[in-house]
């Protein structure tokens, strides 16, 4: 794999760090401002639905320069977000510094995931989108649990400084070490909105939003539902945090590899059992080690669905992928932001904080439905254009003998 996606892999780093690491310390910033546990949410909302409205705004605006100086603009506006939630002197403020650090986040991965998979072999493209991925979900394990723990022993806005500084540090990796690629040619906004009217580019979003959308319903209180539920200690939040980080480092890489072999059995396969493991998870929440388990395979499962379903976009999108692309990881987070909300809903029903568990299997079980879906449609018109092309018309001879 070429050495530019190291670049690549440090933004996804900072961002992903950022995305979730405010999950861990939800307590901490809702007692400093004095809101509920649910309003804290809507600083994981209003991220996703930032990312998801950020993305083709600023994609579009990549249409206009090279992608390597569209993507060290994007990590400029990552670092100013970031100071921003950390200097926020109240809530409003910290949620506008989280919707600006997310107008970077759709648009670095939808372009970052189309300059991977151009630095690579056609039969490489989804194993070096999964590197780059690979940053995201290191994040899990290095980034977000230390920022974690950060917050809580030197106060959560010294994480949010560190996040801004790791920022830079993508920044300065761009800059050094991703090639000076040139704005496409001949590609304006119009020949990438023309995408969209590819139905199975639109599937492959909606699976995401549901997939990944289940992923979120348990990870985004998943502070709450281990103190509360199954008994950890606050201190406790940071390993398992670790734990959840480990399974997306794992699924990643098995959706990758798989995904360039049998993209389609890899969605069936992760979306099921997706599925199956969030529904016991509500269960599973009561006992520690049953708890961490569930943590572990609910990471692995979710993210083993995000290299198959960018790449299943960029196959179905081609000659014009860069925008259906950012819009993909917006759906990733759209998924994140209805999610976190019907999470939060059920919790303040009085349902309880594992109820959040078995949204999520809904949504992850409705994913692998139009996984089906789109698999028959495929079917279909591979089918119509075979038969199409190999009739030929009957001659009818009407000379006279």
């Amino acid at each position: 794999m070429p050495i530019a996606l190291l670049a690549l892999a440090i933004g996804a780093f900072g961002i992903g760090t950022t995305e979730f690491v405010i999950m861990g310390l939800l307590p901490e910033v809702a007692g400093d401002f004095g809101v509920s546990i649910p309003t804290a949410g809507f600083l994981v909302t209003g991220y996703a639905l930032g990312v998801m409205v950020g993305a083709p705004l600023m994609t579009a605006l990549g249409t206009k320069i090279s992608r390597k100086n569209m993507l060290m603009l994007l990590m400029g506006l990552f670092v100013v977000g970031n100071l921003l939630s950390a200097l926020a002197p109240a809530f409003g403020v910290m949620a506008v510094g989280r919707i600006v650090a997310s107008f970077a986040h759709g648009a670095f991965f939808g372009i970052g995931s189309v300059v991977a998979a151009d630095l690579v072999a056609p039969e490489k493209k989804a194993g070096a989108i999964s590197m780059m991925f690979t940053g995201l979900t290191v994040a899990n394990v290095v980034g977000v649990p230390l920022g974690t723990s950060i917050g809580q022993s030197l106060g959560w806005r010294t994480t949010f400084f560190l996040v801004a500084a790791l920022g830079v540090v993508g920044l300065a990796g761009i800059a050094k070490l991703i090639p000076d690629i040139p704005k496409p040619e001949g590609v304006h906004l119009v020949h990438e909105l023309a995408a969209f009217r590819n139905a199975q580019v639109l599937l492959a979003m909606a699976m995401t939003v549901l997939g990944f959308g289940g992923v979120f319903a348990a990870i985004t209180y998943i502070a709450p539902m281990m103190t509360e539920v199954a008994g950890f200690a606050d201190s406790s939040v940071t390993w398992l945090l670790v734990l959840f980080g480990l399974g997306m480092v794992g699924g990643n890489l098995l959706g990758g590899r798989f995904a360039d072999r049998a993209l389609m059995p890899m969605l069936y396969v992760s979306l099921g059992a997706l599925a199956l493991v969030l529904a016991a998870f509500t269960f599973t929440a009561h006992n520690k080690i049953a708890a961490a388990v569930s943590i572990a395979l609910v990471g692995a499962l979710g993210f083993a669905t995000v290299p198959p379903l960018q790449k299943r976009v960029l196959d179905h999108a081609a000659g014009a992928p860069t925008l259906a692309s950012a819009v993909n990881i917006g759906a990733f987070n759209l998924g994140n932001a209805l999610s976190a909300w019907l999470g939060g809903l059920v919790i303040s029903a009085g349902l309880g904080y594992t109820a959040p568990n078995w949204v999520g299997a809904i949504l992850a079980g409705s994913a692998l439905a139009l996984a089906v879906l789109s698999a028959a449609l495929e079917r279909r018109d591979t089918r119509h254009v075979h038969d199409g092309a190999t009739s030929e018309p009957v001659r009818v001879s009407t000379a006279r003998h």
